[in-house]
């Protein structure tokens, strides 16, 4: 017999998710097998620091690495920060350098100089030299190292601007990467090239005799190349037909041939470096590939031999999988996988797809799944008629209920060609057991639902995005989901920026505000912000000076005055990507007009928080200004 549960008011049930546990949850990013088949090693983002974690392959506890430096690549947004081969993990450290650290026992030792930031490090088949992307100065590029760090680091690859996904053939005789110019992004229209390495004596790092693009373009995007194992292939993910597919490239023939199609996105929007959606088998015969179904990601396979997509059920618990891996050899696989009720975990399969195995957890896992909630796919109609998609999770509580109709948060994602999916989110479960509704709004312009539905951001940043949210809003409050007069819009970075641009052309739709690291003026954003991003504006909004009009229009700075509901404003100090001075200048603006805010800066923060302090600090500041300016106002 179910007991009855306690009626409480709306947003002021107990939760057990608190600032506090949310501060000491672990980030699990990427993993990777040695080339024994049986080792793996995992990274772990511990507050402020990234620590790599090594398996026993007997079983033993697991054990940390890299001691106190911080494995945390800089290129870009990060990412790429690893890789294990023959004993050894090679990583960037914080200060940029690539360092190696044996798996079993034995010093860390520096092998590329401070200078510059590296990331995306791949050893040679032979185990001498270290092929990585670098960028120094404003120019990127790909470089080699040999794996003892005797010789200083060269060149090899240059005159794009930036460079990702680097690959060695498993003969060492060919390589290949991913290259794009501005004004594009690696989701616009990049290029797939193969080169041939050439050796020198002993003591010389290989030398590059060609170049050739062999797939994408200016309008095509491509995305993670693998070889197969048995060296007959190369493998890659193509936009082309209007969704993410998996494309073989046969080397002897040169040929193309598409392995599958269909409307779902089997890539992402490479924002960081060393992104992966797929595998190869061990013996190069079948493909392990990731499945996007309106932010539901699964395990699905692919038969060379018989040239046939198969189902895969190996983790039927988890809703959203991440950085597969498989082992050489042995052919176990690894991944990052987790659900709404399931915070992220590093999960093995054996070679033949038996029971899983948990090897890490990101969290201590001690709330009943019957406290939270779990994503229902939503879409609805847009005020001009287009659909809009979206996640719905209603207030979830085993112990406790409320009357009449729950106060609403309205998230944005980042991006702005992010995706909400259904992975573990412990700021929506913050919410939803204290009693708030969530809809996560994929807005146009998000990835995960085909090429069309992301370009169709282009030129309608700060329209479409804000549409979206405001009918999403609309649409509970119609449902019956949500209290219409008590609804919140949140958002970070480029969805921070939504929530400005919301609060100035919609005054009044929402009831309170929070926007982190959010962008006031996208001028001084096209001036300052860092590379990656230098040119992101001119296919959202168009090139300066022709389209000066729109960026003034679109700049929340400019339109301050129409602002009139409370907002929050959160800021990392040292933030490369949305500085300080974009929060400075729009709380100013707020604070000449005497609107109710407040402005929490966080030191030693970039774009996004990771120390313990800050996460506890910014959950707790968010709970009382929800509570003064949308449960008690």
């Amino acid at each position: 017999m179910t007991a009855a549960k306690e009626t409480r008011p709306y947003g002021l049930w107990p939760s057990p998710i608190t600032p506090e546990s949310l501060a000491r949850g672990i980030r699990l990013s990427d993993l990777a097998w040695d080339s024994d088949g049986r080792t793996l090693v995992w990274l772990e983002g511990r507050s402020g620091q990234g620590v790599l974690v090594r398996a026993s392959p007997d079983g033993d506890a697991p054990r940390d690495l890299t001691g106190d430096l911080n494995v945390r690549a800089g290129v870009g947004y990060g990412g790429g920060d690893f890789t294990v081969a023959g004993g050894h993990a090679y990583f960037a450290e914080r200060s940029g350098r690539l360092y190696r650290q044996p798996l079993a026992a034995g010093a860390t030792r520096p092998i590329t100089p401070a200078f510059g930031h590296a990331a995306a490090p791949a050893v040679s088949p032979d185990g001498r030299w270290l092929l990585f992307v670098h960028s120094y100065e404003g120019v990127d590029r790909l470089a080699t190292v040999d794996t003892a760090g005797t010789r200083w680091p060269q060149q090899l690859v240059s005159g794009a601007d930036f460079y990702m996904q680097p690959r060695w053939h498993p003969h060492g005789a060919m390589l290949a990467w991913v290259a794009w110019d501005v004004p594009n992004m690696p989701w616009d229209g990049t290029r797939l090239y193969l080169g041939t390495p050439r050796r020198g004596d002993d003591r010389a790092l290989p030398t590059l005799t060609d170049a050739r693009p062999i797939a994408g373009g200016d309008d095509v995007a491509i995305f993670q190349p693998e070889f197969s194992p048995d060296g007959r292939h190369l493998a890659y993910i193509s936009n082309e037909s209007g969704w993410d597919n998996l494309y073989l490239y046969d080397l002897a023939a040169g040929t193309h041939r598409a392995l599958t199609a269909g409307q779902s996105d089997l890539g992402q929007p490479a924002w960081a470096q060393g992104a992966r959606t797929y595998a190869f088998g061990p013996d190069g015969q079948a493909l392990y590939f990731l499945r996007n179904e309106g932010g539901f990601r699964r395990l699905r396979g692919y038969d060379l031999q018989r040239g046939a997509e198969y189902e895969l059920r190996p983790l039927p618990e988890y809703d959203w999988l991440e950085q597969p891996a498989v082992a050489p050899g042995t052919g176990q696989f690894a991944c990052v996988a987790s659900a709404a009720t399931i915070p992220p975990r590093v999960v093995t399969l054996d070679g033949h797809g038996n029971t899983p195995r948990v090897r890490a957890r990101s969290a201590d896992e001690t709330v009943p799944p019957g406290d939270l909630a779990t994503p229902q796919p939503r879409s609805w109609a847009g005020d001009d008629g287009a659909t809009v998609h979206g996640l719905y999770y209603p207030p979830s509580s085993a112990r406790y209920a409320g009357d009449g109709l729950p106060p609403a948060i309205v998230l944005i994602h980042g991006g702005p060609t992010g995706q909400a999916t259904a992975a573990y989110d412990g700021r929506v479960q913050f919410f939803t057991t204290r009693g708030y509704a969530v809809l996560q709004v994929n807005h146009r312009g998000s990835s995960g639902y085909g090429r069309a539905y992301l370009q169709a951001l282009r030129g309608n940043w700060g329209v479409y995005d804000v549409a979206d949210a405001v009918s999403g809003a609309r649409w509970l409050a119609d449902a019956g989901l949500a209290d219409p007069a008590r609804i919140a819009i949140m958002g970070g970075s480029a969805g921070g920026y939504t929530v400005l641009q919301t609060l100035a052309t919609h005054p009044g739709v929402f009831r309170a505000a929070l926007c982190l690291y959010g962008i006031a003026n996208l001028f001084t954003l096209a001036a300052d912000t860092h590379k990656f991003e230098a040119r992101y504006l001119d296919s959202l909004l168009g090139p300066l000076p022709a389209a000066r009009d729109r960026y003034r229009d679109r700049s929340p700075l400019f339109h301050a005055d129409r602002i009139q509901d409370p907002v929050a404003i959160f800021q990392g100090a040292d933030d490369p990507v949305v500085p300080r001075a974009q929060s400075d200048a729009i709380v100013q603006a707020l604070q000449r007009r005497g609107i109710p805010h407040e402005y929490h800066v966080y030191e030693g923060e970039g774009h996004g928080w990771r120390k313990a302090e800050t996460i506890r600090a910014f959950y707790g500041a968010v709970d009382a200004f929800l509570k003064q300016h949308l449960l008690f106002a």
